[in-house]
């Protein structure tokens, strides 16, 4: 597994490519083991989509801000357009909407929360910051050529047909109102047109960045509250959702501007970010029978081994060479 990881880290953009599919759809625990060669399909949507973010922000000289504001309007394409989970009352036979529900706008607010914020911070962050940690005179350099970029656009073209095309008929042909898809598409596309234009600030506050361990553990503590929280009551859900969120933006806000952020408190809030989905994913699901049990289980403790390997990939080649630059929050 070491070499396969080391032969693909040497590629960047093809490293980013699986990995994002891989975080967003299987260490999460949505599928198990023997469903891995969907990789290849879902990559076209996940890999494309977050390999186009990172590209875009490095090429323009923004910052982290704008992978996020990019990363939402990601999540608001996929789930409001495509999928469009976010209206269907019966999507995936999970009445997913029926709590907080807003009938004006056709939405349950926990489920609103928790999917757009999945897709933020684990199908596009955490992949970006992963890769770009273990690419040490790399990380803040476009990765593709322009004719490798118009390549990458045409993937995730093709990747949002496919997503679509395979939700469509799968979720009971539901197609979601005028209105939803119109607003939908304006919000997406203002979010891209402010992440354009969000530069990152330059200002250093007083005071030393914190160390990574505790980097690690104030994320693992807000991200997994945020995944516990949507199992609470509808209000708390709400509530300890928002809170996380905010708590660790806040608090990573903060930080950045510190002297003696870099590299390592970057891929400290990754890790700390992946490795709540290598838990979360053990409560994912069982199956009805023995051989579900016993290829959940599997399933469970190879992705969370494979997570291991990842992160201790990522730290040996990011500490190989000195990184000093800073994230821009």
């Amino acid at each position: 597994m070491r070499k396969v990881l080391r032969s693909v880290l040497h590629s960047p953009a093809v490293g980013l490519y699986f990995l994002a599919p891989l975080i967003a759809e299987f260490f999460l625990g949505d599928f198990p083991i023997v469903m891995l060669p969907l990789l290849i399909p879902l990559s076209l949507w996940y890999g494309g989509g977050a390999l186009l973010i990172r590209e875009i922000v490095r090429r323009r000289g923004l910052g982290w801000r704008s992978v996020l504001l990019l990363g939402l309007a990601f999540a608001i394409i996929e789930e409001g357009l495509l999928t469009m989970s976010l209206f269907n009352p019966d999507y995936a036979d999970q009445r997913l909407l029926d709590r907080g529900h807003i009938a004006m706008l056709g939405i349950g607010v926990p489920w609103t929360i928790f999917v757009l914020a999945l897709h933020v911070g684990w199908s596009v962050a955490t992949p970006i910051a992963l890769m770009e940690t273990a690419q040490p005179g790399r990380r803040t350099e476009p990765w593709l050529s322009g004719r490798a970029l118009r390549a990458v656009v045409a993937i995730t073209v093709v990747g949002a047909v496919v997503v679509f095309g395979t939700n469509y008929p799968a979720y009971g042909h539901f197609i979601a109102s005028a209105p939803q898809l119109i607003v939908s598409a304006a919000i997406a596309a203002l979010l891209v047109a402010i992440a354009l234009l969000a530069h990152g600030s330059t200002r250093v506050d007083i005071g030393q960045a914190p160390r990574a361990g505790v980097v690690v553990a104030t994320t693992m503590l807000c991200a997994g509250a945020f995944q516990l929280g949507m199992h609470a009551p509808t209000a708390a859900a709400i509530v300890i959702m928002i809170g996380a969120i905010a708590a660790l933006l806040t608090a990573v806000a903060a930080w950045s501007r510190r002297t003696g952020w870099g590299a390592t408190q970057v891929f400290a809030v990754a890790a700390g970010m992946l490795l709540t989905y290598s838990w979360r994913a053990f409560t994912a699901g069982y199956g009805s029978g023995t051989a579900d049990l016993v290829v959940s289980l599997v399933s469970y403790t190879v992705y969370a081994l494979a997570a291991v390997a990842i992160l201790a990939t990522c730290l040996r080649r990011m500490t190989a060479a000195p990184v000093g630059a800073q994230l821009s929050a």
